[in-house]
């Protein structure tokens, strides 16, 4: 599995590289991938978002926190991250086509938490009432907070499936998610929206980083690999679908 780094992106371009790994893997100039990184703050914001009518105060209002706001391509609502989480792109080719979607999401969601809990997270699996980018799938900690949440994409001959985890910091993605989610009209519960490191402080993305690393690596030979010149030349028409 190549495992890829990427240096020097914005945070545009980072939501972008998914689907250009994804079309690489596609097109077969790939096997399986996996990216983790740390992002800067970003509100990806789900396709549905844009037909609320408070949709342009909820995009300034990300602006207003110093969180860039994007259209991601996969499933779900606004979502925030930042610094303080980890980021995880797994893609795969595969012969099958929108098959299979929601064994990969309860497989993954239950793989997930078993990492967590291998490094001493109170984690389990399932939606909180009241949380932000509701999900049956996600992976909340102690049943108060949203840890993970997953999305994915198939194509013809590949899939992607992508997850977001909040580790430390959790007050500017409760601050930002409150502004955001009152623009667009969301009712949700501001406590579902912290991080990890409120119920267990000691817990750093570098452990968190090194947990499921170290999960992908029983299954896969990880080797380093940079994004190809082919890859970069596509960045830029790929992320024209994200800006907001």
């Amino acid at each position: 599995m190549d495992r890829v780094e990427t240096e020097g992106l914005s945070p545009i371009d980072e939501l972008a590289f998914a689907r250009v790994l994804l079309d690489s893997v596609k097109a077969g100039r790939r096997g399986a991938t996996l990216r983790l990184y740390r992002p800067a703050p970003t509100v990806a914001f789900g396709a549905r978002d844009r037909f609320l009518p408070g949709f342009p105060a909820a995009v300034e209002a990300a602006r207003d926190h110093g969180f860039t706001p994007a259209l991601r391509s996969l499933g779900g609502r606004a979502a925030a991250y930042h610094e303080g989480s980890l980021v995880i792109d797994h893609i795969e080719p595969s012969d099958s086509f929108i098959t299979n979607t929601s064994a990969r999401f309860s497989r993954f969601g239950e793989d997930y938490v078993s990492v967590l809990r291998g490094i001493g997270v109170d984690a389990r699996l399932g939606e909180i009432p009241g949380e932000y980018c509701p999900g049956e799938y996600s992976v909340n900690v102690a049943g108060r907070i949203k840890a993970i949440g997953t999305a994915q994409r198939v194509v013809s001959g590949a899939w992607l499936f992508s997850s977001s985890v909040i580790v430390t910091d959790p007050d500017p993605i409760r601050a930002v998610l409150t502004d955001v989610e009152a623009a667009l009209g969301v009712t949700w519960d501001p406590l579902t929206g912290g991080a990890i490191s409120e119920v267990h402080p000691e817990i750093t993305v570098d452990a968190v980083a090194e947990a499921f690393a170290s999960y992908f690596a029983r299954d896969f030979a990880l080797t380093p690999s940079s994004p190809t010149a082919d890859e970069l030349a596509a960045l830029p028409a790929q992320a024209a679908g994200h800006v907001l």
